[in-house]
């Protein structure tokens, strides 16, 4: 089959190099340059990300290791031995699974019912798991912050559910050698190598669609018929790809209510280490910063020699980003007082670049109501996969959707 891909980012690439083995594949990128919020950026010897943080979720036993190992992108991810820490109040660092120790008395009686809850709930949100209590809010705000970029009220309580038993079945987090830009060249690799295209500076103005079915792609004029398209820009761009006469009243209603999740990151360069390790470092006591990783520690190439790289997280908790920045640098501030760091680069993720296209848990799947017209990427990401790991997850199921309908 001819393959029509619109947006060379993780999913599009992913998905492109997985149909490369077998079909004609051809991945249109409206910029010069392939990965989307999935590479790297380099920068005074730094290797910076266009928005990921060099970190994948579940290192090499999830589902974006084993679907990159699936389609042959030889990439090396190193587990972190260290998967986590708390940040308490007088900035002292505390194991992950110590967490009491940053709660009150009070808090920490509570502790066990949210653990059970944590086991089961299916409906409410983070928040309800928390118990509504403040205290542990601040954690499962941290936590919801760094990994999804929403707060406890607004994450499903179903997706923090699963979740955490895709942590207990696929392990912690790791960090691709190379960082970003690492894996996605190795996919690019894979394409090209299968005789596959990527085509740069290429913006996609149509889907083409006849009798409901998808049959190819405009690009600056330039018809490319295709039996089957994927778009990795995520559903309600796609959209409007089509004529509108072929949008569902009930899609369109939906789509019309989605909302994607914004963050900023704030990366930093030190000569001394400020985190310490090659896990995370949740920050519950803070303004804005939800957490912090420092993956130099496993792939030193990624800042200049005797440098590290550390980098922020946190969720936009109002539209204004200046004063949003503002009150990360100061949280900054707070957590390392004494240490000496200068800051690179600040980045928001927010409208047509957000952190996630739609917000975890609230995900369309890979259908759309055009007939082989597939969705893949950060709008629609597999249930309980933390950012990347959905991504892979909504690849994989739509790489079986596909295979069902064409075989």
């Amino acid at each position: 089959m001819k393959i029509a891909v619109i947006g060379a980012g993780l999913g599009g690439l992913l998905a492109a190099a997985a149909l490369s083995k077998e079909h004609d594949v051809r991945v249109f990128e409206q910029l010069d340059m392939y990965g989307g919020r999935f590479t790297n950026l380099p920068y005074k010897g730094f290797q910076l990300s266009t928005g990921a943080f060099h970190m994948i979720p579940h290192g090499p036993t999830g589902p974006l290791a084993q679907l990159l190992k699936q389609v042959g992108a030889k990439v090396e991810i190193v587990k972190s031995d260290v998967q986590a820490t708390w940040m308490s109040k007088d900035n002292r660092q505390v194991p992950f699974m110590g967490f009491k120790e940053i709660l009150s008395p009070a808090a920490q009686a509570k502790a066990p019912v949210a653990i059970l809850k944590l086991m089961g709930l299916k409906k409410g949100t983070a928040a309800d798991i928390a118990l509504h209590d403040p205290e542990i809010i601040r954690l499962a705000d941290s936590a919801c912050g760094w990994a999804l970029s929403m707060t406890a009220a607004n994450t499903p309580a179903a997706e923090v559910v699963t979740i955490l038993k895709n942590i207990q079945k696929y392990g912690t987090p790791g960090v691709p050698i190379g960082g970003c830009g690492g894996v996605v060249d190795a996919l690019a690799r894979v394409i090209g190598n299968r005789d596959g295209q990527v085509v740069l500076g290429s913006k996609v103005d149509s889907v083409r669609v006849e009798d409901g079915r998808a049959t190819g792609v405009t690009v600056n004029g330039e018809t490319f018929p295709a039996d089957l398209v994927i778009s990795n820009i995520g559903h309600q761009l796609t959209a409007g790809l089509y004529d509108r006469r072929y949008l569902e009243p009930k899609y369109a209603a939906v789509l019309g209510k989605l909302r994607p999740s914004a963050g900023i990151k704030i990366c930093l360069a030190a000569e001394e280490p400020l985190v310490g390790h090659n896990g995370v470092l949740f920050t519950p006591f803070t303004s804005r910063v939800n957490g912090i990783n420092e993956v130099t520690h496993i792939d030193p190439s990624l800042a200049p020699e005797g440098m590290h790289l550390t980098m922020s997280h946190q969720t936009m908790l109002t539209g204004d980003v200046q004063d949003e920045i503002r009150l990360g640098l100061q949280d900054l501030k707070n957590l390392f007082p004494g240490k000496k760091y200068s800051v690179l680069m600040v980045q928001s993720y927010r409208d047509d670049w957000p952190v996630n296209r739609v917000a975890s848990g609230y995900d369309l799947g890979n259908l759309t109501p055009v007939k082989g017209l597939f969705v893949v990427g950060d709008g629609a990401k597999g249930h309980g996969g933390i950012e990347v790991e959905g991504v892979a997850l909504g690849v994989q199921n739509a790489l079986d959707l596909i295979r069902k309908a064409y075989s």
